[in-house]
This record gives structure tokens, C-alpha cells and sequence, in this order.
């Protein structure tokens, strides 16, 4: 079936600004964008950062780098059969996921309890997406990314889902957005991301899921296993197909009424039998404690020793002269953004990767001085020291 063209109604020297206008070259803009992503050491962590289940000995379930590496691959594919720019959805799907916290959204969780404790914002990883984007990257320079780009990102908003989406087709000022709330791609391209982000996600949950023994197979809702199949190839295939024949520039991105009405379904049994399941509210209580653990160690050490870098390495831990090291890269671009630093520390705790808050944590309790000290001693190790 050949579709209608569809055209974003932005003028494409918006869709293709950026904060600071660079040269052109070989590659087309959403593609530098791409390559600019995967360069990033925001990019390089998601590799360690937990999707749903921490299981980092496991390598079978997904991790975050495999989501973004999904989400992309899918919206791509919707792309192409829309006829629409797969260099772009490409792009927002790398880095759609950019801003997500260590423990997957139980640490999105905790995270924005202990900030909205502060007194600060809630914590948005979309909004945060944006955040370490135009700021946290590169010691307070930014990647520089296109507006669409830039746009797809903080509005892909994956948790929220609907039938049917049509682009906001305004230019948003990003800079201003507080909350991922009512927000809407500007470009088609964008919406096909947040689209294939709950495609990528409904069947591989599951699929996880399964694997771990948190649920088993024969749960799957009979309307899911009917309608989109019961593997996770079959799913995001039965979707993926569906999302290409029902849209049209007239009607939006969209399912269709059973398909829909499926994954609604599908939706309500991972929540139920899934994200709020035991083993994940067990999460919780041990993350809480853990993240809370090094929110509270920095924030004592920032507020002991500010900016003094020497301090900070007579703790003789690997957190505190890390910590340092990111106060002293980022001061004069938080006080031109922020304007102060109420966030430094969340910033910092969020960009970690699962084993490097494990790590941080470890290091709070018994620092590896404290070894390196044993060791010294001839006799330290197994018998009491000589006076």
C-alpha cells in the first residue's frame, strides 16, 4: 500500500539548528548527531546501566545500551516504510536514553524522591536526557545536537502510551521544559521513536522476565499471545507492521483498534506481574539505601570542603577525588546554567553506571586504603600486629 507523503511542518533549518552552528560535511546532520552520541562517555555507561533487571552477570538480559540499540533499529525500520528520514529516528533513538539513572527506573525513583526532598524538581530522565545532552557531556560543552534530535528526546516519553499521535508542529523552547507532561514530538520521526520505544520494550520485559523466573510463559494474556504472537521477534514484528499500514499523514502514527487494545493488555500484565513484582520492590529497599548512602557522603564532603580538590583527596577514596575531579571540570558551567549547585551532586549520582554506584558504595564502608594500609605490615594480615 503506498502511503501519502509525510512532511514536517517545521521548516528544515530549524529541524537541523543547533546551539552552536558547525560546518557541514560528508554526513548528513542527524547522522553527525549519531556519531556524536556514540562517542559520548554518557553513551559508553549505558552499557552497565540496568533496564529493568539488574542482573549483571547475566548476559542474556537486556541492559540499557541494548534498549537504546532496539529502539533505534525499530524506529528505523517504521521509518522506512513511512518514507520518512531513518537518519533522524536513528539518532533520537541512540540517545533517547541518555539521561537514565544506575537501577533502571527504580533508581529514576529514588533518585527524584530524595531531589524532590531538597525542595528541587522531580526527576524526569527525559528531561534529564536533555540535560546531559546540552550540558553534562563533555565537561559542561554539550553535544551540540540538532533541534530535532534534541526535541525526539525529551518528548519520547515511553511510560505514557496512546493509540494515536500527530506532531506537535511548533518549535518548543527545550531549555524551559520542567516536565515531560503533555509534551509531543515536533516531527513525525520523533513519534515513530516513541513508539518503538514501548514496542522495544513490551515483548523483551516479558522475554526477561521469563528468563529470571519472575513469570513464566504460559502467563502471557491469551488476547497478546492471539493477536501480536508469543515471542518477542513475533511481537515487535506483528507491531512494527501494524504501526506502517494504519499510519497516514492525516491520522498520525497509530495502531490499530485490536492491536491496541492488545497491547494495553500487555501493558497492564508487565506492570502487574513485572515492574511490580517482589524481586523489583526488593530492588527498591536495597537501592534506596544505597543511593541514599552516597547522596548523603557527597553532600557532607560538598558542604565540608566546596571546591578545595586537596581535601577531597585526603578522604584517600576513589568517589571523593572522582567527585572532586567533576567539581572542578563542571563549576563555571553550573554557575552559567544553574547558577549554583543544588544539583550537582544528583547530576553526578545519576550519570553512574550499577557498577560504579556498587563500587562508590563500597568505597564509602571500607575504603581500599584501608588494605593497602594491612598490607604494610609484615604480620598485619594474619596475626596482631608488634608493638
Amino acid at each position: 500500500m503506498k502511503h501519502k507523503e509525510f512532511t514536517n511542518h517545521l521548516d528544515e533549518s530549524i529541524l537541523t539548528s543547533r546551539i552552536n552552528e558547525r560546518k557541514s560535511d560528508i554526513r548528513s546532520a542527524y547522522y553527525r548527531d549519531t556519531t556524536a552520541i556514540i562517542h559520548s562517555s554518557p553513551f559508553r555507561r549505558l552499557k552497565h546501566k540496568t533496564q529493568v533487571f539488574f542482573a549483571p552477570s547475566n548476559d542474556h538480559i537486556c541492559t540499557r545500551i541494548e534498549h537504546v540499540l532496539h529502539v533505534a533499529s525499530i524506529a528505523s525500520a517504521i521509518c522506512q516504510g513511512l518514507g520518512l528520514n531513518t537518519d533522524l529516528a536513528w539518532a533520537i533513538g541512540m540517545g533517547h536514553d541518555l539521561g537514565h539513572t544506575p537501577f533502571g527506573h527504580v533508581g529514576e525513583k529514588i533518585i527524584n524522591d530524595l531531589m524532590v526532598n531538597k525542595g528541587l524538581i522531580p526527576f524526569e530522565h527525559e528531561i534529564n536526557s536533555l540535560r546531559v545532552i546540552d550540558f553534562l557531556s563533555l565537561n559542561g560543552k554539550g553535544l551540540n545536537l540538532t533541534y530535532a534530535v534534541r526535541d525526539g528526546i525529551v518528548s519520547h516519553n515511553g511510560e505514557y502510551f496512546l493509540q494515536t499521535i500527530i506532531p506537535e508542529h511548533t518549535r518548543k523552547n527545550l531549555t524551559s521544559i520542567t516536565t515531560r507532561k503533555n509534551l509531543i514530538p515536533s516531527t513525525w520521526e520523533g513519534v515513530v521513536v516513541r513508539f518503538s520505544d514501548q514496542i522495544a520494550y513490551l515483548g523483551r520485559d516479558f522475554e526477561d522476565a521469563c528468563r529470571l523466573n519472575v513469570i513464566t510463559k504460559q502467563q502471557l494474556p491469551q488476547i497478546v499471545a492471539t493477536v501480536l504472537g508469543e515471542t518477542n521477534s513475533k511481537i515487535i514484528d506483528s507491531l512494527v507492521q501494524d504501526v506502517i499500514a494504519h499510519s497516514s499523514p492525516e491520522r498520525g502514527i497509530t495502531f490499530s483498534d485490536s492491536i491496541y487494545k492488545a497491547v494495553e493488555e500487555f501493558k497492564k500484565f508487565n506492570y502487574e506481574h513485572i515492574y511490580l513484582s517482589p524481586m523489583l520492590r526488593g530492588y527498591k529497599e536495597y537501592f534506596t539505601r544505597l543511593i541514599s548512602l552516597i547522596t548523603d557522603y557527597l553532600y557532607e564532603l560538598f558542604i565540608r570542603f566546596g571546591f578545595d580538590t586537596n581535601q577531597y583527596r585526603n578522604e584517600k577514596n576513589m568517589l571523593s577525588i572522582g567527585f572532586s575531579q567533576y567539581l572542578v571540570d563542571m563549576k563555571e558551567g553550573y554557575e552559567k546554567k544553574d547558577g549554583g549547585y543544588e544539583r550537582i551532586v544528583f547530576d553526578y549520582i545519576a550519570g553512574m553506571s550499577d557498577n560504579f554506584a556498587l563500587d562508590c558504595a563500597d568505597e564509602i564502608l571500607k575504603p581500599h586504603h584501608l588494605n593497602d594500609d594491612i598490607e604494610k605490615s609484615f604480620t598485619g594480615k594474619w596475626f596482631d600486629a608488634k608493638k
